[in-house]
């Protein structure tokens, strides 16, 4: 007796879910997404706040945005996702639908719901796509992960610590000032 065919879903349906209701596509299949948390907002903030004044201060090109952004990672109509944050770089990658193709630099920050999608599915999905640096902060396990898929390196850091950025060539994000607005 054949399996029963898998159902693959499209950005069509991401369209029509009910007002409220976000999920991401990834290779055909819904993620429904929890509302975050109020620290989950707090880091997003924080971090948006500190990479889009360093791109501001330096007249940089790239631009800086935060979730719901729809991400369409490889140009197909059943890859969608909505990372936390996002940092675009080529101009002609946006449309006032999202980002077609990859981001340059995409922070994800672990949810309880969200810890396999970010830790394997997305990791995976952006190295192949071509993101050019992923970070994962992890509040709960006071751990922030950075890999530069350029370099293939891969660093691990706590809110302890200040991280570079990689695309940049000196932008460094102090993870205490955030750990004391948490209380971490």
């Amino acid at each position: 007796m054949p399996l029963p065919k898998e159902h693959l879903y499209t950005i069509n349906d991401i369209y029509s879910l009910p007002d409220g209701k976000r999920a991401e596509l990834i290779d055909g299949q819904i993620y429904y997404m929890a509302p975050p948390t109020r620290n989950h907002q707090r880091i997003v903030g924080e971090l948006f706040a500190t990479i889009r004044e360093y791109i501001k201060q330096n007249n940089g090109t790239c631009e800086t945005y935060i979730s719901p952004f729809a991400v369409f990672l490889h140009k197909d109509n059943i890859n969608y996702v909505e990372p936390d944050i996002s940092i675009i770089c080529d101009p002609n990658k946006l449309t006032d639908k999202g980002c077609f193709g990859a981001p340059d630099w995409i922070i994800e920050i672990v949810s309880p719901g969200s810890r396999r999608m970010d830790y394997y599915t997305k990791l995976f999905k952006y190295r192949t796509a071509g993101v050019r640096e992923y970070w994962i902060v992890d509040p709960e396990k006071n751990r922030i992960l950075v890999y530069n898929f350029e370099l293939e390196n891969t660093e691990d850091y706590t809110f302890a610590d200040s991280i570079k950025a990689g695309i940049y060539n000196d932008l460094l994000i102090n993870f205490s000032d955030i750990a004391y607005l948490l209380n971490i």
